[in-house]
């Protein structure tokens, strides 16, 4: 057990709850929050990760593999996409999360927990991010919020704690890479999905594709920008993402920044 006081603070917070259902992604705020809950309650937790059209299927692997590594009692949930997002309204964060938390709540009622948690940090508070007022309404508790833990914490918390996600770069559901006001579409997010991974694995790890249509509008992160002007590079990227089902493929010049679709409707 760390003897660091933020720490301390949180396990103490989370054994006030005795008994919870965390709201687990597989990122770096859900799998350090995994693992001082599994610390702070032993068996009286559980892991709930949600399988969507939206969320990469690669993600929930990695999810899985997590909550059995810390051996967790988890579980997952099909969750289609709702019809009151179907064309992705500013609020689609509110209602999503209306939603998905419910089922969530459904589950930790019926199955004798006192709360759900998820892993909203205090850096969040700094985007666009409707989805706040879902988890508030529903009562959803937010420990790492609750004990003032930035991602900068809980990065190096996590990586004291041997935990492999600590470095692992932060990565929002595929909601986020379609603009407000488009119709939401299964192809759509298996393409997206595809181009992501595909970007990753010629070594992008901070990447969203944006999707316009049948434009892919790429974002890398920013000090990785450089890496692109390479012709060969821009043509193997651009052929690839065709061949996935894109029309046309076009790079950010600002680069990769969190919530970059809510800059059209800042100041609404």
């Amino acid at each position: 057990m760390m003897n660091d006081e933020k720490y301390i603070n949180l396990t103490n917070y989370l054994k006030e709850l005795e008994k919870v259902v965390l709201a687990f992604s597989g990122g770096v705020d859900s799998t350090f929050l995994l693992k001082a809950a599994r610390e702070a309650l032993g068996d009286n937790m559980k892991a709930v990760t949600i399988l969507s059209p939206y969320i990469p299927k690669w993600e929930v692997e990695e999810a899985k593999q997590l909550a059995n590594e810390l051996g967790v009692d988890y579980e997952i949930i099909e969750v289609p996409i709702i019809e009151e997002i179907g064309n992705n309204p500013e609020n689609r964060c509110y209602l999503c999360k209306k939603a998905v938390f419910s089922m969530i709540h459904n589950i930790a009622k019926t199955q004798g927990y006192n709360y759900v948690i998820d892993g909203t940090n205090l850096d969040d508070m700094g985007d666009y991010r409707p989805g706040l007022k879902a988890l508030k309404e529903l009562n959803v508790k937010s420990p790492l919020l609750e004990c003032k833990l930035t991602k900068a914490d809980i990065r190096s918390f996590s990586k004291e704690l041997g935990l492999k996600t600590w470095d692992k770069p932060s990565y929002a559901c595929l909601l986020t890479r379609i603009p407000y006001g488009d119709e939401l579409k299964v192809e759509d997010f298996e393409k997206i999905e595809e181009a992501e991974k595909y970007m990753m694995k010629i070594g992008f790890r901070a990447v969203r594709v944006r999707c316009h249509g049948n434009l892919a509008r790429v974002e890398v992160d920013r000090k990785d920008r450089a890496r692109l002007f390479d012709e060969k590079l821009m043509d193997d990227i651009s052929n690839k993402l065709k061949e996935i089902g894109f029309k046309y493929v076009t790079l950010d010049i600002q680069g990769y920044r969190v919530g970059s679709l809510n800059e059209a409707i800042v100041g609404k």
